[in-house]
């Protein structure tokens, strides 16, 4: 039997298949695609995926591929200064998905994920001891946990029976990369003016005299499955800027909505939903794929832990508490986005009033930190202010704190020396080292770098401990 089936080859689906082998876990992905997408839905990686990524050895590759730029402007596109964010990693690594998704499917492998692609996904049945499967080839697998990564029209989540409130798509923007007879200089000045009031309009050169061009849709499609054509393009960019600029020769074309809906489960037994199969939501702020990378790290380790027998009670359940209010959070700031980038008068006059509020610190780093997700601190209860937040990456005595985690194993950071994991050294590193940025005696990690206990007191500790990792074993 497999231990996990995951339904989806893009970066949630390798990102967890790859989470689940660090534990040894026998992991199968289904991709239905017999190649990995040329269409560039996302344009880089906010500071919490990139902290993500250095916890697990990935960043030097991603750095390699990617470009640098500041956090500001990215909320509704309101330009500010970046603010000073709780992290190393406080800037935007611009980096096309073809990129991110080429680096994840490399390091899924690297870790021994079997990747099966031409291969769909039709029909699911579960019981006690597992989940089957059936493709559309008539093969039939069973594996003891099944995950829908397969994007906003879910097959798992539609077999599961797992509704999918939110709202259809009010408007829809086309989008591609092709080459322009125009030179830059002409093109430049011509659009920073429709950018004024038009948001959803852009042209910007990626190199070897090819475009992006996003430009807004005459109106919905009838199926947006349907790709545009280049004619489409040329006539909605002649509507807004009175020339098509000579756009010719397209690497791809694409269409997106923004139509926003949340699963109102992600669980059912023993089959969940990750990414964009449990959330969508419109582009604004660039928040999606780093969304499903977030899902799929916190999945993981508890996945993991379920299949080797030792997940505590409810520790599976924790995924839907933890996970779904974030994913709510993240479609309420794009609807309050979309809202601020409308053309009426009213939504006008927020924009304004916003655009003055953001000159204050607070409201600019609070904002931003929606954005880039460094923000987020799960409910574990009363506690420590530390409690259920993500741990930045500070500095030890032995190095940052961040290259001690790449095994993803939950982590002791002990500054007394005085305190023990012994019966959790399976499970759990003992880290004795001492940090100038830290002003508690110990703490308790997830593997996913949140904060799990802050003390001093052994028997509080073990309490986490056992809350989190399961029953240590007698020594």
């Amino acid at each position: 039997m497999i231990d996990v089936i995951i339904a989806g080859g893009g970066p949630t689906g390798m990102m967890l298949g790859a989470e689940l082998r660090l534990h040894g876990v026998h992991v199968v992905v289904l991709e239905r695609d017999l190649e990995l997408t040329k269409v560039v839905r996302s344009m880089g990686l906010h500071a919490r995926s990139i902290e993500l990524m250095d916890q697990r050895g990935l960043l030097e590759r991603f750095l390699e591929n990617g470009k640098k730029y500041p956090v500001g402007g990215f909320f509704a596109g309101i330009t500010k200064p970046s603010p000073e964010l709780d992290s190393a990693h406080a800037y935007v690594l611009g980096i096309p998905q073809t990129i991110t998704d080429r680096l994840l499917t490399e390091h899924a492998i690297e870790a021994g994920v079997d990747i099966r692609r031409g291969q769909e996904l039709v029909g699911l049945s579960q019981d006690e001891g597992g989940v089957d499967v059936e493709l559309a080839d008539g093969t039939r697998l069973r594996a003891r946990y099944l995950v829908g990564c397969d994007g906003g029209r879910s097959t798992v989540r539609k077999l599961l029976g797992i509704d999918f409130p939110g709202e259809p798509a009010q408007v829809e923007t086309l989008l591609g990369e092709m080459e322009l007879t125009a030179d830059w200089d002409t093109v430049l000045p011509i659009m920073t003016e429709i950018r004024k009031t038009q948001l959803r309009f852009g042209i910007g050169p990626i190199g070897d005299g090819v475009y992006r061009v996003v430009v807004p849709a005459a109106g919905l499609s009838e199926d947006p499955r349907v790709l545009p054509t280049l004619d489409e393009v040329k006539t909605q960019l002649h509507a807004l800027a009175g020339t098509d600029f000579g756009v010719h020769s397209p690497r791809w074309l694409s269409r997106f909505g923004d139509a926003t809906r949340q699963a109102e489960h992600y669980r059912v037994g023993r089959a969940f939903l990750a990414g964009d199969a449990a959330h969508i939501h419109p582009p604004v702020g660039g928040q999606g794929l780093n969304l499903g990378i977030q899902d799929a790290v916190n999945l993981g380790w508890k996945l993991a832990a379920a299949v080797d027998g030792r997940a505590p009670e409810n520790l599976l359940d924790t995924y839907e508490t933890e996970r779904h209010p974030v994913a709510a959070a993240v479609l309420n700031n794009t609807r309050a986005q979309m809202q601020l980038m409308a053309l009426d008068s009213g939504s006008q006059a927020v924009r304004r009033l916003l655009t003055e509020l953001m000159d204050f610190e607070e409201v600019n780093r609070y904002l931003t930190e929606k954005i880039t997700a460094t923000g987020i601190r799960y409910d574990f209860g009363e506690g420590h202010e530390l409690l259920g937040r993500r741990m930045p990456d500070v500095e030890l005595k032995q190095g940052h704190l961040y290259g001690l985690m790449h095994g993803g194993r939950g982590m002791l950071l002990d500054q007394t020396g005085r305190l023990s994991v012994d019966s959790w050294g399976d499970r759990v590193d003992h880290v004795v080292d001492v940090s100038e940025e830290l002003d508690v005696p110990a703490m308790l990690l997830r593997p996913d770098g949140h904060v799990a206990w802050v003390g001093e007191d052994q028997r509080e500790l073990e309490e986490a401990l056992r809350r989190w990792f399961g029953e240590g074993e007698v020594l």
